[in-house]
């Protein structure tokens, strides 16, 4: 008896850490290095805070290019701002919801995800109802695939 109340507590532990775990990852401080005249990197980083209970450090760049040199973003993939976050390069307009999903999967071979441009309708590129579609782009040294889609 004694046997089976120790693996349901161990059971019940190992799913309170990770969900710790999970949580912990997405309360993380980002830093977000952004050129100083643009608005829209604000926005995201309004987004990013409500959606993942994070702390956004901001910081004013004004050689983006040096930034998204020192931290491998591909020149195709590159936007306005480049965060960073737990090991992880985050470039652009990425949905808060994929953020959260980079951190808690840890996919092996991927630096970063990134949503090139600034494609309207993105988290802080909403102007009414006009979207574009776009696409969240996973890179590293595993390559680069689609994370995520949206239409």
């Amino acid at each position: 008896m004694a046997n089976i109340r120790i693996r349901r507590l161990t059971t019940v532990m190992a799913a309170l850490l990770a969900a710790a775990g999970t949580t912990a990852a997405q309360a993380a401080t980002y830093t977000m290095f952004r050129d100083p005249g643009c608005g829209c990197c604000e926005q995201w980083a309004a987004h990013a805070q409500k959606g993942l209970s994070a702390t956004i450090r901001v910081v004013n760049a004004a050689d983006m290019a040096a930034v998204k040199a020192k931290y491998k973003v591909p020149v195709a993939l590159q936007s306005c701002h480049t965060a960073i976050v737990a090991g992880y390069v985050i470039e652009g307009h990425v949905p808060a919801a994929d953020v959260a999903r980079l951190l808690k999967t840890k996919p092996k071979g991927v630096t970063g995800l990134a949503v090139a441009g600034m494609p309207m309708g993105s988290p802080g590129m909403e102007h009414g109802n006009h979207r574009q579609p776009y696409k969240v782009i996973a890179f590293g040294p595993g390559g680069q695939k689609v994370f995520a889609s949206y239409n």
